[in-house]
């Protein structure tokens, strides 16, 4: 009998880009399922809530049938023992995301020795895109139409221009 292999991506998804979908879908062809996990850290500020950002994740890969979304305010490693995934995903830019995510991946492997991590690269086409640099960019009013799907984008859209108004009103 063979193993489901099932296989957790976590992240803020803050928002969801096109370079996570991009992992999501080469994922879903390398494994039986895909959790991806959505952090909840309330240290953390968020432009959009969690349940914001699950809405739009399941609407972005409600075609792949092998891919679910979650929620997650623990060690994703816990996450991981408690659904028994044995392995983590993480999309990897460059050289620095390497090292960031090599230490990470080693903290996790002291804190779980049954959860290994794989390292997806990135399409180069989405190396640059990083959600915090498509905030900077879209609350300057810059093209992010390239980096994240129409969906995000608008909600993104909307979201600044309430942020502003409410500021203006300060």
């Amino acid at each position: 009998m063979r193993m489901m292999n099932t296989v957790v991506f976590p992240g803020s998804f803050d928002p969801p880009t096109y370079g996570h979908l991009s992992i999501i879908e080469r994922a879903s062809r390398m494994f039986d399922s895909v959790d991806i996990v959505v952090a909840v850290n309330p240290e953390k500020k968020y432009l959009f809530s969690a349940e914001e950002r699950v809405e739009m994740l399941k609407k972005l890969v409600d075609s792949y049938k092998n891919v679910s979304i979650h929620t997650c305010s623990t060690l994703i490693v816990e996450y991981a023992k408690k659904t028994g995934a044995r392995v983590l995903i993480r999309g990897i830019r460059n050289t620095n995301d390497f090292a960031y995510e090599f230490d990470l991946c080693v903290m996790n492997k002291n804190l779980n020795p049954d959860v290994d991590t794989v390292f997806i690269p990135t399409e180069q086409r989405y190396a640059i895109v990083r959600s915090s640099s498509i905030k900077e960019l879209a609350s300057f009013g810059g093209d992010i139409s390239g980096m994240v799907p129409p969906i995000v984008e608008d909600a993104m859209l909307r979201r600044l221009k309430e942020q502003k108004e409410q500021s203006d009103k300060k």
